[in-house]
């Protein structure tokens, strides 16, 4: 009887970890939403184009101050920084704090979730803007 209650309270504390987890997963419509506010700088896509910010296709991977065409400040071009998800995640919560001098004016996007779903959203463009697949 022991044997069957422990397994029991182990198959449901791995379903409640499932479950959490599932909630805290990458959701790349609910960033495609996110990014909505993005936007008014940002382009992203086949047929995106450098605007108040530069273009964020293929960021991952990408050395900072690189885009071709876009004026970066000196801090953002000497920074140093290869984007990937952490360094990312660290600078869209507090873009001024990450690189001091950036003209990136956005105050920051706090918000866990949110900041996992734009993460998802902007790793589905590839270089060219082409959506690949995960």
């Amino acid at each position: 009887m022991r044997s069957l209650v422990l397994s029991a309270s182990l198959l449901l504390a791995g379903f409640a970890q499932a479950q959490f987890d599932q909630a805290q997963a990458q959701d790349a419509a609910a960033g495609e939403k996110v990014f909505a506010q993005c936007r008014a700088c940002h382009q992203v896509g086949p047929t995106a184009k450098n605007a108040v910010g530069p273009v964020l296709n293929g960021l991952f991977g990408r050395h900072s101050g690189s885009v071709e065409g876009y004026n970066y400040s000196p801090a953002n071009k000497n920074s140093g920084i290869t984007w990937d998800e952490a360094t990312f995640r660290d600078y869209i919560k507090d873009p001024k704090a990450k690189i001091p001098g950036t003209k990136m004016i956005y105050a920051g996007l706090k918000d866990e979730q949110r900041v996992n779903d734009l993460v998802a959203y902007l790793k589905q463009f590839d270089a060219q803007g082409q959506k690949v697949t995960q």
